[in-house]
């Protein structure tokens, strides 16, 4: 497997991902702009499981078990957001879900947050 490639396959994926995600924000579709940046999020996490383990990374929606298996230092705040952000892997998805209930300043502060998130894993490549 050329773990370089599959690597360069993620890191694309997750600023096209958070660009759709801002003109949905920008737009006021929060849940669906929610939706696509926690999906950055995951390939940026997916980015770094395959650069780290030289592996494909598993099929799976949970970014705090994504930054486990990248082997990241996660302090309690990020580990916090981490484990929230994962209600809109299926908010978009599924019915009933506490993701739902947002209004724009919610879903705006959580975006900026997912921002952040991002930028830091950006870093830790």
């Amino acid at each position: 497997m050329d773990v370089e490639a599959q690597a360069d396959y993620w890191k694309p994926g997750a600023e096209e991902e958070m660009a759709a995600a801002r003109c949905l924000l920008e737009g006021g579709h929060w849940r669906q702009a929610l939706f696509w940046a926690h999906l950055a999020i995951e390939k940026a996490l997916k980015a770094l499981v395959t650069s780290r383990t030289k592996d494909v990374p598993p099929r799976t929606h949970n970014l705090l078990r994504l930054a486990e298996l990248a082997g990241l230092a996660v302090d309690q705040e990020h580990e916090a957001f981490l484990q929230a952000f994962n209600a809109f892997a299926f908010a978009a998805r599924y019915p009933g879900s506490e993701a739902l209930a947002l209004n724009e300043q919610v879903a705006r502060d959580r975006f900026t947050r997912a921002e952040g998130v991002l930028a830091w894993l950006t870093r830790q490549s």
